[in-house]
């Protein structure tokens, strides 16, 4: 089969031959030139609630889906009618327009929306007629110090170093795959500790885990993956590149025994 790759300015869509998918939809800080004297929110604050360094753990997998522009100008994992931030109760209370966004600016925007599905859906359902079932990591990072710099950190009770939202995928068909998943992660020797992972504790996952599910129905295995920020300093954006090489490691590790899984729940 031949690899196919879509390359546009707001996303990169790269096809190769297995069953597994890594996507990192909020990893882009672009916005496009008509639209960015428009915002009320400098460039460092946007970039505090997008998802950076996610771009580079994408590399497991050889089906790669990379967001390159802001999702401040067009969320990708929001519904469309949510997928412009219109109001601050849309986007954590942040004033994001300096006016309204003009609705032909708008509109461009979510042609760019629409494009990126229609591209989504013509790349996985290519995997499904390859391999009849498919998994996606759906890779995200989440803030915990929301009090400031100084402030002191989220409960980690409730906030843990990596979230796994399974919200609404068949959990008993898909369960298997979610288990292999998860053991491997949390049995990674991580600089000589293991990550705190659980499951559906602070997020349940997105819209675009959800439009797969529902596109796709149980052929698709989606785990919309957060990781706190632990990895980096989310007020300044300044990385830790030895985490983030070792969280890749560390993801790295689940794809062999998450395709294992993902054979033996196919062929059930």
């Amino acid at each position: 089969m031949t690899h196919t790759k879509v390359d546009t300015a707001c996303y990169t869509i790269k096809r190769g031959e297995s069953p597994l998918v890594a996507t990192a939809i909020h990893s882009g800080h672009n916005v496009r030139h008509n639209i960015s004297n428009l915002f009320a929110l400098a460039a460092e604050e946007r970039l505090r609630e997008e998802d950076p360094y996610t771009d580079q753990w994408v590399v497991i997998a050889d089906n790669q889906i990379i967001g390159h522009n802001s999702r401040f100008e067009m969320d990708l994992n929001r519904s469309p009618d949510k997928a412009i931030y219109r109001l601050p109760e849309d986007a954590w209370g942040l004033h994001v327009w300096e006016d309204e966004l003009p609705d032909e600016l708008a509109k461009e925007s979510m042609s760019r929306y629409d494009k990126f599905y229609a591209d989504v859906k013509q790349m996985l359902t290519e995997v499904k007629e390859q391999h009849g079932c498919f998994v996606v990591y759906d890779l995200h990072t989440y803030n915990h110090k929301r009090e400031g710099a100084t402030g002191l950190p989220a409960d980690p009770e409730q906030n843990p170093e990596v979230n796994i939202g399974t919200g609404n995928m068949n959990r008993k068909k898909w369960g298997p795959v979610v288990d292999a998943f998860m053991h491997s992660l949390q049995s990674y020797n991580y600089m000589g500790r293991h990550l705190d992972v659980r499951e559906n504790v602070k997020f349940e996952g997105g819209y675009f885990m959800r439009w797969i599910h529902d596109t796709f129905g149980d052929s698709a295995c989606v785990m919309s993956i957060e990781f706190k920020k632990f990895f980096m300093d989310e007020w300044t954006g300044e990385p830790d590149d030895q985490q983030i090489q070792e969280i890749r490691k560390a993801l790295e590790q689940t794809t062999r025994p998450v395709l294992e899984a993902l054979a033996h729940v196919c062929q059930v």
